[in-house]
């Protein structure tokens, strides 16, 4: 998978590529990463960015010109023969959330550019003209699109195969089916008088099996009911947490 960026603080992004998962993974090739900085592409002697929206009001926004060169850079970078046109992402807050389906859908497509704002952000015309969609971390305002991109490339990378030391750690992940991961323990058994869940240390392994089911629906309920509201729970899957409630209110009484 090959990304750029377009953004005008790369070296913000050795955060992403010097460390962790995400390092690895670059390392070992398992995604291909490019900037083009909108600065490298001013005309003035000041390489200013940045310009007063028409209408007055606070804030600035990124100069179109720059970033529109460096958008066409980027997807240059890219393209070739054989992509002609990578999707263009603009991370922002108007954007759709980006969710474990969403990086999934990402995660098929040979090459994608990513747009990173700075300021108010940029002009209306270039996300008509150049962005495909836009996506966002959540309902809150960043101080320019870096962050969130790193979060999407981070997430996008310890999905790909061999980017984890199990194969099987990205496919247990929160939210992968949908809902919550169950709660784990480590060492030591016992830890200011709480003890781990007798079912981890039986050798059961359909009963333990069968306890984490059960708790990813239980902690989805308690934590996140949105996202059970969006899902078709199977008989089992309902007969689980309604074992799971009950387990709950009867250690509430």
């Amino acid at each position: 998978m090959r990304v750029a960026v377009v953004t005008l603080l790369p070296g913000m992004f050795s955060a992403l590529t010097e460390h962790g998962v995400s390092g690895r993974g670059i390392s070992a090739g398992l995604l291909e990463l490019s900037f083009c900085n909108p600065r490298d592409f001013c005309r003035d002697k000041h390489r200013s960015v940045d310009d007063k929206p028409f209408g007055g009001g606070p804030g600035m926004l990124m100069k179109t010109e720059p970033l529109l060169a460096a958008i066409s850079a980027a997807r240059a970078k890219l393209g070739g023969q054989e992509i002609r046109k990578p999707r263009c992402i603009y991370l922002s807050p108007q954007g759709q959330r980006i969710n474990q389906q969403k990086l999934t859908e990402l995660a098929t497509l040979e090459a994608i550019t990513l747009v990173c704002g700075r300021y108010q952000g940029i002009d209306a015309r270039v996300i008509e003209a150049e962005i495909d969609e836009e996506l966002s971390l959540g309902d809150f305002v960043l101080s320019g699109g870096e962050i969130a991109a790193m979060a999407l490339l981070d997430a996008l990378i310890r999905i790909k195969p061999g980017a984890l030391g199990d194969e099987g750690s990205a496919a247990q992940d929160s939210l992968t089916d949908g809902l919550l991961h169950a709660p784990e323990y480590t060492r030591p058994q016992l830890h200011e008088g709480k003890a781990v869940p007798p079912v981890l240390l039986s050798g059961d392994h359909a009963a333990i099996a069968r306890w984490r089911k059960k708790q990813a629906l239980g902690v989805t309920w308690l934590k996140r009911p949105d996202l059970l509201e969006q899902l078709e729970l199977s008989r089992e899957q309902k007969e689980l947490l309604e074992e799971f409630k009950k387990e709950y209110w009867t250690d509430r009484v």
